[in-house]
C-alpha cells in the first residue's frame, strides 16, 4: 500500500527548522502569547447567557459529578516528588537540539490550552450567580490551574517559565458564543484526555522511552480532562437544541477543526512521537478513534475518520502548512502572495473535509462515560 506522506516526508525531516526556536524565557512567553491558526486561543462568552443555563434535565447526574469534584481526587497529584528532579537531571542532557525544541514546544502549547481553560472557566464563575455553573466553573478553574502549574515547573527546570499573569493580560481573547465554548471545549478537554492517555499507555507498556517524568503524571491527570469534559456533555443534553437542526453542521465543522489542528500540529514534532515508540499518524488516528468513541455520549454526528478523501485531505492540510511556513519565512511580496494561495487552498480543502458525508448516532439514554480507555 503507498503511503501518502511520502511526498511530505522530506518536509517533516525538517519542520523544526519552521518552528520559532526557544532560547530564553523572553522566547518562551513570546510563543505562548501568539496567536496563529495552530496556537492554543483564549477565549471570552456570553456570561448572561450562561448564567441562564438549566442543567434540571440531568439533575441526578450532575449531582454525582458535582460530588466527585467536590472529592477532589487528584488534590495531592500535582506534586513533584524526589525521582522527579532525579529523571530531569539524568534525562534532560541526553536531549538533541531538534528534540528539545520540540518538547518545549508541546510543554508550552500545552500549558497555554490548560491556562486558556482556566482563564475562560474563572471569568465565567465570576460573572454569573447560576450556582450550578458558577460551582462547576470553580471547581474545572482549579483543576486547571493546577495543570498549568505543573507544567510551568517542567518550564523552569529549563529556565523558560512563563509569566502567567501577563500572560493573562496581554494575550488576544476571541469571542466565541456558548455554544460554541460547549462545542470547542467538550472536544478540546475529551480530545486532551484520549491524547493523555494514549501516551500513558504507550510508556507503560514501555517505560525506556520515557524521556521525561512528566508522563508519569498523565494518567489521574487526563482523568481531569475526562470530567471536565463529562459537564459539557450534561449541559448540551440538558440544552437539547443545541444537539438538533443547523446546529449538526457546526458541530461538524468544531470536530473538523479540532482534528485539523492537532493533525497539522502535531506532525510538527515528529521527533516528539517517535522518541516514544509512536508514529504521529498513528498516534493522532488513535486519539481521534476514541474521541470519536467518546463523543457519541453528545453529539448526533460523526466524522468519518476512516473515509479515504479524509485522510488524504488532512495530509493536504499538513502539506500547505508547511508550504505556507516556508512562503511566510521567505518575505516580500512574493512570500505573501504564496501564503496567501496556500491559505486559500487550505480552506477549499477543509471546505471539502465538511461536505464528507457523516455517521449519525443515536444518544445514549445514560449520558456519562467512565474513562476506560
Amino acid at each position: 500500500m503507498s503511503n501518502p506522506q511520502a511526498a511530505i516526508a522530506p518536509e517533516l525531516d525538517h519542520v523544526a527548522l519552521l518552528m520559532d526556536r526557544v532560547e530564553s524565557s523572553a522566547d518562551a512567553n513570546a510563543k505562548a502569547l501568539s496567536s496563529t491558526v495552530l496556537s492554543p486561543r483564549f477565549y471570552t462568552t456570553d456570561f448572561a447567557a450562561m448564567d441562564r443555563l438549566d442543567i434540571s434535565p440531568v439533575r441526578a447526574e450532575w449531582d454525582a459529578m458535582m460530588k466527585e469534584y467536590e472529592g477532589d481526587n487528584n488534590h495531592d497529584h500535582f506534586q513533584r516528588d524526589a525521582a522527579f528532579a532525579e529523571e530531569v537531571r539524568t534525562l534532560m542532557p541526553q536531549l538533541s537540539p531538534e528534540m528539545r525544541q520540540e518538547f518545549l514546544d508541546f510543554l508550552i502549547s500545552s500549558l497555554t490550552s490548560e491556562f486558556s481553560g482556566c482563564i475562560l472557566y474563572n471569568e465565567i464563575r465570576k460573572n454569573i450567580s447560576n450556582p450550578d455553573i458558577k460551582a462547576l466553573m470553580t471547581y474545572m478553574a482549579r483543576d486547571e490551574s493546577r495543570h498549568a502549574g505543573f507544567i510551568n515547573q517542567s518550564l523552569k527546570d529549563f529556565d523558560l517559565g512563563i509569566d502567567l499573569g501577563s500572560l493573562k493580560r496581554t494575550k488576544a481573547y476571541t469571542y466565541f458564543k456558548p455554544k460554541y465554548i460547549f462545542y470547542a471545549t467538550y472536544l478540546s478537554e475529551k480530545i486532551g484526555y484520549a491524547r493523555y492517555i494514549t501516551i500513558f499507555r504507550q510508556l507503560e507498556r514501555h517505560p525506556d522511552k520515557r524521556f521525561h517524568p512528566i508522563f508519569r503524571w498523565f494518567e489521574r491527570w487526563c482523568n481531569d480532562e475526562f470530567r471536565h469534559g463529562e459537564s459539557f456533555a450534561l449541559i448540551m443534553r440538558a440544552q437539547p437544541q443545541l444537539l438538533r437542526g443547523v446546529n449538526k453542521l457546526w458541530i461538524r465543522f468544531f470536530i473538523l477543526a479540532v482534528y485539523a489542528t492537532m493533525y497539522v500540529r502535531d506532525h510538527s514534532r515528529p521527533m516528539l512521537h517517535e522518541a516514544m515508540g509512536l508514529h504521529s499518524t498513528e498516534y493522532d488516528y488513535t486519539v481521534f478513534r476514541i474521541t470519536s468513541e467518546i463523543c457519541r455520549q453528545v453529539f448526533p454526528v460523526e466524522v468519518d475518520i476512516d473515509h479515504p478523501v479524509f485522510r488524504a485531505s488532512m495530509d493536504r492540510l499538513l502539506a500547505l502548512s508547511l508550504a505556507h511556513a516556508k512562503a511566510k519565512a521567505r518575505g516580500g511580496i512574493v512570500g505573501r502572495l504564496q501564503a496567501a494561495g496556500y491559505a486559500l487552498q487550505a480552506t477549499m480543502t477543509f471546505g471539502r473535509l465538511f461536505l464528507l458525508p457523516v455517521k449519525t448516532n443515536t444518544l445514549p439514554e445514560q449520558i456519562r462515560f467512565e474513562p476506560a480507555w
